[in-house]
């Protein structure tokens, strides 16, 4: 059976742009969120991440799936499943030791995030909630 890289994403959508980060060491930004770790559920995950990557609490009660996409992480790699939510926060967004930077990418990014956020990034554009 084919690896699977199991992960949660949080899709922060302001003024038809979406929140992305772009993890230390790494070049690529991705939609914030992580991997699941043991048998924690999807917010359990979610919330853990955006603690972790953006120094933000997720308000649980505000959280909605939006869709859960698979896609290969590269050619002949592991196939990434993303479930993606949308949710509330409260505190400050701001990039923790973890993400190098954040950013705040329109439709025209679409190749700086990888195939699986390219997926997520289409349906957006489709649905007119980023430009």
């Amino acid at each position: 059976m084919a690896e699977l890289i199991d992960t949660v994403a949080w899709v922060r959508l302001e003024g038809g742009r979406i929140l992305c980060a772009r993890p230390r060491g790494k070049d690529v930004f991705y939609i914030p969120g992580g991997k699941r770790e043991g048998d924690e559920t999807d917010l359990q995950t979610l919330t853990r991440e955006i603690a972790e990557e953006l120094t933000v609490a997720i308000r649980p009660e505000t959280v909605v799936h939006v869709a859960t996409y698979h896609a290969d992480a590269h050619p002949g790699g592991p196939t990434v499943r993303m479930a993606c939510y949308l949710a509330d926060y409260t505190g400050t967004l701001a990039a923790s030791s973890e993400i190098e930077d954040v950013e705040w990418f329109g439709y025209a990014d679409r190749d700086r995030v990888p195939p699986v956020d390219q997926l997520l990034f289409d349906d957006l554009h489709r649905d007119g909630l980023l430009h």
